[in-house]
């Protein structure tokens, strides 16, 4: 016999082996595991049980309260509205013709809704007008606009205040003497609002629908920001579409008004001057000369005014055609939901917290 075969035979039979993993008898091992640290532990574990319940008391009662709107709006754009057969074959087949072909590039239209909604100079904009819901109360209390608002509910202007750099309570509504100070201040409360609680979605790619959301402690403020953020986006848009249309109107409507003007006094001057014709000087051969030239500068005037005012009308059309309509099909109205946790969520999810921790504890120390 070998004496190296023997060796080599009973290394391989005392040399262990994978046993076969099994999915029931790791959930049987960890439920012996748990149960025998709740049994032997019970004591402690209904305590901190008891203990995590009143906390998440606790925490549901001095949690702050906190509102969310939400107001949801479509984007209706001539240019983007239909696109004809192409369209609709490309759409079945999977393919965005009207973005291939920049019918589809608006301002408003596709994503770039959720940029400029979260823009700085739009939410700069509306976090700079009053803290009120109708324009009369608005003008009284100009003093005071949004961004205080947010500031006092945060308890921000306390701590500005407080601080070494500041020293101040800052006010947003008009100017500061350190302007500086004021905009960054500003920019420190955008950045809070757009990271922690403003948020602009479009629920369904295939569908124009977009969908403003903000909650913060202080109901009237999230009305107020998303309205006011909404037409402020929708402004901004209207007028940079058709804003050289506008113009382009305002002048057509000063000129025809000038012109209009000028042809009253040119038809009260040739009735004038026709009249004197009835009871001529026969000395004054120049009569019926001034009578002639009456008219055809009366004549020269209907011409150019007929010509503005159908100008004039065509611009209308083309503005009615060019600006785009933004239906709000979802508002906000009071009152507003509430996202707060619940008493008995909070001894529930407390409760549970503590007994998930103590256990697992145990279990832990029982294993090492």
């Amino acid at each position: 016999m070998n004496p190296t075969n023997d060796l080599n035979n009973t290394t391989e039979i005392l040399q262990p082996f994978e046993q076969p993993f099994s999915i029931a008898d790791w959930l049987r091992h960890w439920g012996k595991a748990i149960r025998y640290a709740f049994i032997t532990n019970l004591k402690m574990v209904l305590l901190m049980t008891i203990l995590g319940a009143a906390a998440g008391l606790a925490y549901s009662i001095l949690k702050p309260v906190r509102y969310n709107a939400e107001i949801t709006f479509s984007v209706e754009d001539s240019k983007s509205i239909g696109g004809g057969l192409l369209s609709s074959i490309g759409g079945s087949l999977g393919m965005d013709i009207g973005s291939l072909t920049g019918s589809g590039n608006g301002l408003l239209s596709g994503d770039n809704v959720l940029s400029l909604l979260k823009s700085k100079s739009m939410m700069s904009s509306c976090l700079k007008t009053p803290y009120a819901m109708n324009d009369t109360l608005a003008r009284s209390t100009n003093a005071y606009c949004l961004a205080d608002r947010y500031a006092d509910v945060y308890g921000l202007r306390e701590k500005w205040a407080k601080n070494a750099k500041i020293g101040r309570s800052i006010y947003f509504a008009n100017p500061d003497k350190d302007i500086r100070l004021q905009d960054s201040l500003l920019k420190l409360i955008i950045k809070r609002v757009e990271e922690k609680e403003f948020n602009v979605t479009k629920p369904d790619k295939k569908l124009g629908f977009f969908n403003v959301a903000i909650n913060t402690k202080d109901e009237l403020l999230s009305f107020l920001i998303t309205q006011r953020i909404i037409k402020i986006a929708t402004d901004f848009y209207v007028n940079s579409k058709v804003g050289r249309l506008r113009n382009n109107i305002e002048r057509l409507e000063k000129r025809t008004d000038s012109i209009s003007a000028l042809l009253n006094q040119r038809t009260y001057a040739a009735t004038e001057d026709t009249r004197m014709l009835l009871n001529i000087n026969p000395a004054n051969i120049n009569a019926p000369v001034f009578s002639e030239i009456s008219q055809r500068d009366k004549m020269v005037l209907t011409t150019i005014y007929g010509e503005l005012m159908k100008n004039l009308e065509v611009s209308k059309a083309a503005l009615i055609q060019e600006t785009p309509t933004v239906q709000i099909v979802d508002a906000p109205v009071f009152p507003l939901d509430r996202i707060e946790t619940k008493w008995y969520e909070g001894i529930m999810y407390g409760a549970l917290i503590g007994f998930v921790v103590i256990i697992g504890y145990f279990v832990y120390k029982q294993n090492n």
